[in-house]
């Protein structure tokens, strides 16, 4: 199906073509900034969307963080240094696949409170923290009508998808998060997403995939159209395969909602998703978040869009007297409403690869120390005790992954067999039990799995006294839904089965419990509190599915990023010089039977030019004398540009172009491949087709060697003549970069 449609966008609202969102980056090491604002600049944007986390913040109640890479103002400052515009998304729910959508866990423990709903407790707290990050935008002149670059924040996060939950309390939470917000007086716009009903003054927008379709659009006609969140991937998952978006899709789903809900904001969620340090993942979410690249900015004035909806046939249309042919699932954009300026099936930016290279090998066993993890067997030691099995998060308070549930079971002789069932039931990721210090057996959830995890293994029993112990273990907490401060996780059932006799529960015994890993307390991870932990050498290390490994790599030269590759490890966290770089968990394979992620970044500016001390726990096995340390760089890029394409808006020529360039320094060192003619293929798999000049090669060799960016014209004369009148031509480039 075809259809057009003409429209000119010359409203007042027109806050920004496009945007960005970065909400890691002001939690990402500060010397990383400008160097990320400055690429989502040259990518075209010209406003950067930033969440605040709240638990990032306020971490203990009262007590607030700006410094270092948490320093918020420091941060929108150097974007607006940059010429750009700030969405300050404060929420302060933010979800983002952050660990507890970015409340502090305090929150949680606050008498009589219940979250996101018409609740006093809540609502005060909620209010604190709204105005301590308004007031302190106001103090510095952040606002755009002091002369700063915010031009629009956010009051809350997608609470149209569990309002029902709440019943009459649900539309009251709204119209008062409403009217807070606004009685702040920022001088800007306030906006809801996904909140059909946001009462005015506040703008509902949306978020998804085709907003141009499923956005029901502004509920006042004194509102723009909105898109916060156009996802231009998906965020991966342990046990799930990366899921990427083609550029010629999110192309199309732009011009769409430009084209039909006469959009005047899109932002890209995400531009640039970075990665999730420590533990402020959500449930199952990886360290690497967001990897997929979004698209440039397209800019325009008035236009009339073309859209065809059909996947496979390429129509032909008439529009105002001109005969036009729309490739399938396309929208193309004429300037004028007469010529073609852009078109989302010829997405013409530059594709590039990523290279992996292992540029250090760990594998001197003389390099590694390691140290057991210590199995609680005395309950007198624990670090508290009951009679009944505590919820993880109440005892732990979010501040480690790991409890232990430690108890004692007496066996007597006439019980008979000393094989016996142990049955574990529990509502944590993944559990690891021992009997008499001996390990009997793991489990572990998913991210789309059932809630419980249940462990049911045999197990060998002495006469007398056993100590069972138990490691439940969070990978995240949850990000989302009605009541999270219900939400209930760690062991829920105990029972030991001897022969036939009936299952004998032990949750109201007594229990003993200690809060994170021996390791974790001691601090083995830094240079310092080390002298309780005897590390011994890794040539003589028993193997022991809790294991402490640390070792010391020296920093790659250059400039390329620093990668851990951990193929051979199991699942863990790891610090370098400590800092965490987050969970890791490459034995959960997705369904290609590769690790949902593999290499770990570790900012430079975590790094010291030699003896970086690199430590990691791990709970599955694994082997360390095979983690590389790796740099990562685009070494291959490529440009495939027709010679009907319409050269960039940047640019003052009318001659389509292949622009090919290469990062951090690099120059083109190799012509992998270069045709003009029609080339059959992509940037990824191409051969010569029927209609080849033979000039190619050598023409791009000439414009592009030894050069760190090149542009070759995408004409006939540029290659001596047409090598097959009639035909239409392309031409592709793959390059190399070294």
């Amino acid at each position: 199906m075809a259809e057009a449609g003409a429209w000119c966008s010359s409203t007042a609202w027109m806050l920004a073509a496009l945007g960005a969102a970065l909400p890691r980056a002001h939690a990402a090491p500060n010397n990383m900034w400008p160097k990320l604002i400055a690429k989502a600049k040259n990518g075209g944007l010209d406003v950067i969307q930033t969440y605040v986390f709240w638990n990032v913040h306020e971490p203990i109640q009262g007590q607030y963080n700006f410094e270092g890479r948490y320093d918020l103002v420091k941060f929108i400052r150097e974007i607006q240094a940059q010429g750009l515009y700030v969405s300050l998304r404060i929420g302060p729910f933010v979800e983002a696949e952050w660990k507890y959508g970015g409340f502090p866990f305090w929150l949680h423990d606050v008498p009589s409170i219940t979250f996101r709903s018409d609740n006093e407790p809540f609502k005060q707290h909620m209010q604190n923290f709204v105005t301590k990050i308004v007031t302190m935008m106001k103090h510095e002149g952040l606002y755009y009508p002091q002369g700063g670059p915010i031009i629009i924040s956010q009051i809350e996060n997608e609470y149209q998808m569990i309002e029902p939950a709440f019943g009459a309390s649900g539309p009251r939470y709204v119209r008062w998060a409403a009217a807070m917000a606004v009685g702040l007086q920022t001088g800007v716009p306030w906006m809801m997403c996904k909140q059909n009903d946001a009462p005015d003054p506040v703008i509902n927008t949306c978020n998804g995939l085709i907003c141009g379709e499923t956005f029901v659009g502004p509920n006042s006609p004194n509102k723009p159209a909105l898109w916060t969140e156009n996802w231009t991937s998906r965020y991966p998952i342990y046990g799930n395969d990366t899921k990427l978006r083609a550029p010629e899709d999110i192309a199309f789903a732009v011009a769409l909602f430009i084209a039909r809900k006469k959009g005047s904001f899109v932002s890209y969620y995400m531009y640039h998703g970075g990665t999730n340090f420590g533990r402020f993942a959500a449930s199952y979410v990886t360290t690497s978040y967001y990897d997929g690249a979004p698209l440039d900015e397209y800019d325009f004035k008035c236009v009339a869009f073309l859209v065809n909806f059909d996947q496979h046939n390429t129509p032909k249309v008439e529009f105002r007297n001109i005969s036009l042919e729309l490739a399938p699932k396309s929208i193309s954009v004429l300037s004028d409403c007469r010529n073609v300026v852009f078109e989302t099936a010829k997405v013409n930016a530059q594709h590039g690869s990523r290279t992996a290279n292992a540029v250090q090998s760990l594998n001197d066993i003389n390099n590694w120390k390691a140290f057991i993890e210590p199995v609680p067997q005395d309950l007198s030691k624990s670090t508290y005790t009951g009679n009944q099995l505590f919820e993880q998060l109440t005892t732990t308070k979010d501040e480690t992954d790991y409890l232990w549930y430690i108890v004692s079971y007496k066996n007597r002789a006439s019980d008979g067999n000393q094989i016996a069932r142990l049955y574990v039931k529990s509502l944590a990721h993944i559990l690891h039990a021992f009997v008499n210090n001996e390990y009997v057996g793991s489990v572990h959830g998913s991210h789309d799995g059932p809630r419980n995890i249940v462990l049911n293994t045999h197990m060998s029993l002495k006469e007398g006294d056993n100590t069972i112990s138990l490691l439940s273990v969070m990978v995240g907490s949850p990000d989302s839904g009605a009541y999270m401060e219900r939400r209930t996780f760690g062991i829920q059932t105990v029972g030991i089965q001897q022969g036939q006799q009936p299952m004998h529960l032990l949750n109201n015994d007594l229990w003993g419990y200690q809060v994170g890993l021996f390791g974790e307390k001691d601090s083995i991870y830094t240079q310092e509190g080390t002298n309780s932990v005897r590390w011994m050498d890794i040539n003589n290390l028993i193997y022991h599915p809790l294991t402490w490994y640390k070792t010391t790599f020296s920093t790659p030269p250059g400039n390329d990023a620093v990668t851990l590759n951990l193929t051979s490890m199991g699942k863990g966290e790891v610090w370098v010089n400590g800092e965490s770089i987050g969970r890791y968990w490459v034995s959960f394979k997705g369904p290609s039977g590769q690790p949902s992620q593999s290499l770990y970044h570790i900012p430079r500016g975590f790094l010291t030019p030699k003896d970086n001390l690199l430590v990691l726990v791990e709970e599955m096995g694994g082997d360390p004398l095979q983690i590389t340390v790796n740099t990562m760089s685009v070494t291959t890029v490529c440009g495939n540009v027709d010679e009907f394409s319409v050269p960039p808006l940047q640019s003052r020529g009318k001659v389509p172009k292949v622009r090919i360039w290469c990062q951090g320094g690099k120059r083109i060192s190799s012509i992998e491949f270069a045709s003009y003619g029609n080339p059959v293929g992509d940037c990824r798999s191409f051969r010569i087709g029927s209609c080849h000049a033979e000039s190619s090669e050598s023409v791009v060799k000439q414009s592009c060697i030894g050069r760190r960016e090149c542009s070759i014209p995408v004409m006939a004369a540029k290659f001596g003549g047409d090598p097959c009148p009639g035909i239409q031509k392309s031409l592709l480039v793959v390059a190399d970069c070294r």
